[in-house]
């Protein structure tokens, strides 16, 4: 089967496109025939993302959906020949691999690009939103860097659940647009100089959320904007700044939490417990035409450089889709 897969030179990423064997499903996997794969900027990060540094070439991607054409051992619940969506590391392939624990059958309303826009980024937001961020209708949530796949999962979430949202981007069209799918506030920035209007927006409180997947060039500006008993999210860091300066006075007096989202050092039982809550109480809400996950761009297989490409010249709104069979 065909599959990419990434390897570290020097410092600098190579993505090869190659001819390997189809993997084959032990206990407690899935192997699934791939008709789409969503792409995550954190995958074509060298140090700071996923990969580490990378010393040796690995499979690429990370999220898939697909058909189950064999079932591993220990495996109920599911059957041969049906959609599945879900965690799927070395997804920009023909064929993956998916643990059972993890993965979510497809509603009948979503088709095989939005389906695959679902695992990664849907998952973040429900760990950002609920499990730890604790957001509750009425309340503020701010993203920062809102057009990202993940923003724009936050703000569908945030809708369902009752809160109000403020989303900060450079491109004021982006904003616009994400209005029209539940965003209640935006910002035209992608500098730390927000403060003012979150103040003035949220009448002097701040938010109580928020959702940082830019960085630490933000994270003072996002420290201010925080209401009492505020919670900060640390989701990614696109900008490469690593460490930022933290005001302990105010994170003190405010009695502020701040806490990390990756799925780096969860267990098993963790990851399933997150899936099982997610697909029986938010994953029928995508039955309705509001709240289809929003799919900015479709690049078929032999396009991932491309794919790759257009993600980096941030011009995207929502996931960026690779197609892989189609049906």
């Amino acid at each position: 089967m065909k599959s990419y897969w990434i390897e570290n030179r020097d410092s600098k990423l190579f993505i090869d496109l190659r001819e390997v064997n189809k993997p084959q499903a032990a206990a407690g996997q899935l192997l699934v025939k791939i008709y789409a794969a969503g792409l995550n900027r954190g995958e074509f990060i060298v140090g700071a993302g996923p990969h580490g540094s990378l010393p040796y070439a690995k499979p690429m991607g990370m999220e898939a959906a697909g058909e189950i054409i064999d079932i591993g051992k220990n495996v109920t619940g599911f059957n041969l020949g049906q959609r599945v969506m879900g965690r799927c590391p070395g997804g920009f392939s023909e064929f993956g691999l998916m643990l059972a624990l993890e993965a979510m059958p497809i509603p009948d309303s979503l088709n095989w690009t939005e389906a695959a826009s679902i695992p990664i980024t849907f998952m973040v937001a429900y760990d950002v939103l609920i499990e730890q961020g604790e957001l509750k209708a009425g309340e503020w949530l701010m993203i920062n860097g809102v057009s990202s796949g993940v923003g724009t999962a936050c703000v569908q979430l945030a809708k369902v659940l009752g809160a109000h949202t403020i989303g900060t981007s450079l491109s004021d069209k982006k904003l616009k647009l994400l209005i029209s799918h539940g965003l209640t506030e935006s910002i035209t920035t992608r500098s730390p100089d927000f403060y003012a209007r979150v103040l003035e927006i949220t009448k002097e409180k701040g938010v109580n959320l928020v959702v940082n997947a830019v960085g630490g060039s933000l994270l003072a500006e996002e420290i201010r904007c925080l209401a009492y008993k505020g919670r900060l999210a640390i989701v990614g860091y696109v900008d490469g700044f690593l460490e930022a300066p933290l005001a302990i006075e105010t994170l003190h007096s405010n009695r502020l939490k701040i806490f990390g989202v990756s799925n780096k050092n969860r267990t098993p039982e963790e990851r399933q417990k997150s899936v099982v809550d997610f697909v029986t109480n938010f994953l029928p809400r995508f039955s309705s035409n509001d709240n289809h996950p929003l799919v900015d761009r479709i690049f078929t297989f032999d396009q991932l450089q491309k794919a790759k490409d257009y993600m980096e010249s941030n011009q995207h709104l929502g996931k960026i889709i690779l197609s892989v069979h189609e049906k």
